[in-house]
């Protein structure tokens, strides 16, 4: 009886695959063309005419051949997504925002995770160390016959020749390469400048920072962003208020400390990202200083626990989500050859305003 079962299944199953386009034009009493039409959604077919043909299909329950359809018009409609790591705070984020686009446009994903952080740690400015990561994704890539390649970073840098991806259509979303290839990010620059100009709109005008590493081109844009806003509203730029941290928490504590024991008291603290931010506040609330009352904190990320910590953190929000769904749009651009696709493409910033800024006391 199983076996039996087996059988008919199969057969219908086999069934389902012999059917042609032919067999619904014939039953549906049109042209072969006109079928073509309403299963790729092309052609001008009339809306009595399309829902015939698809009560046909339903009824002779057929299932199109994609890969026989892939061969003839040499394209898959997969995407391959490199990710130098998952672990990330951003490419979940970024991972989510190409998969709604595929998943609204008929395209399928194939992901590669590099793990670049339990491998090399942070130690990724030496480019030898993580292009020696690549060979595997790609030639899992690109086994696949993917139609174009999408490459998340693990932040913001120049990650040219890190892969070699010879003339498949390749879009870089958090980094960018120094040729002539394409990219979308987010505007550090206008981010850092609307940050400062937020503070400087609520009073202040002894606002420092905490910077990432200089090595680092977020941090270069990020000040000068700060520097640009600085001196559009004419405030008097204080070297001192200028300290250099390294992204974590540590610096964020102590640098702070020594802002708050120097000879000027800042009224205001723009920390480069929302890790230094938190161990802003940690240093300010040690030393007695109700926040924002006494000091103003604003960070940079919207990292998940920006909103959890106690005062919830002003921040300025990454654009991530939008980043994926950019960074698809350009390779599908670029893959049906249209020339608008923009180079370059750098998002904005959204200032998300919790309890950590208020007006400076008199």
């Amino acid at each position: 009886m199983e076996l039996r079962l087996h059988q008919i299944t199969w057969r219908k199953f086999k069934g389902a695959f012999m059917i042609r386009i032919k067999d619904i034009a014939q039953k549906a009493n049109v042209s072969t063309a006109t079928v073509s039409y309403v299963l790729n959604g092309t052609g001008s077919v009339s809306e009595k005419t399309r829902i015939k043909i698809l009560k046909v299909i339903e009824e002779m329950n057929y299932q199109p051949n994609h890969i026989a359809k892939s061969l003839k018009i040499k394209k898959t409609n997969t995407i391959g997504v490199v990710v130098e790591d998952v672990t990330s705070f951003h490419s979940s984020e970024i991972i989510d925002g190409i998969n709604e686009y595929a998943e609204n446009h008929g395209f399928s994903l194939l992901l590669t995770n590099m793990r670049v952080l339990k491998r090399l740690g942070r130690d990724l400015e030496d480019q030898e160390k993580v292009r020696q990561l690549t060979p595997p994704a790609m030639k899992e890539i690109l086994n696949k016959q993917v139609d174009g390649l999408i490459y998340i970073g693990v932040h913001t840098r120049d990650v040219s020749g890190i892969i070699n991806t010879g003339t498949l259509p390749t879009v870089y979303t958090y980094c960018y390469t120094s040729g002539e290839g394409y990219s979308v990010n987010y505007d550090d620059h206008l981010a850092a400048y609307e940050a400062t100009k937020y503070l400087i709109e609520e009073g202040h005008s002894k606002i420092a920072v905490i910077s990432g590493l200089f090595n680092s081109n977020p941090s270069r844009d990020r000040f000068n962003g700060y520097y640009q806003a600085v001196k559009d509203h004419e405030l008097v730029f204080d070297p001192s208020f200028i300290k250099t941290g390294d992204w974590e928490f540590e610096s964020g504590y102590t640098l702070t400390r020594e802002l708050l024991d120097g000879t000027t008291r800042p009224t205001a603290i723009l920390a480069m990202n929302d890790v230094m931010a938190a161990g802003a506040i940690n240093a300010c609330l040690e030393r007695g200083l109700h926040i924002p009352e006494d000091i103003s904190i604003i960070g940079f990320d919207d990292r998940e626990f920006s909103s959890y910590i106690n005062p919830k953190l002003t921040t300025m929000r990454l654009p991530l989500h939008e980043m994926g769904m950019e960074a698809i749009k350009s390779l599908v651009s670029i893959l049906n050859q249209e020339e608008a696709t923009e180079k370059n493409k750098k998002l904005k910033c959204t200032l998300i305003k919790r309890h950590t800024v208020g007006k400076p006391r008199e």
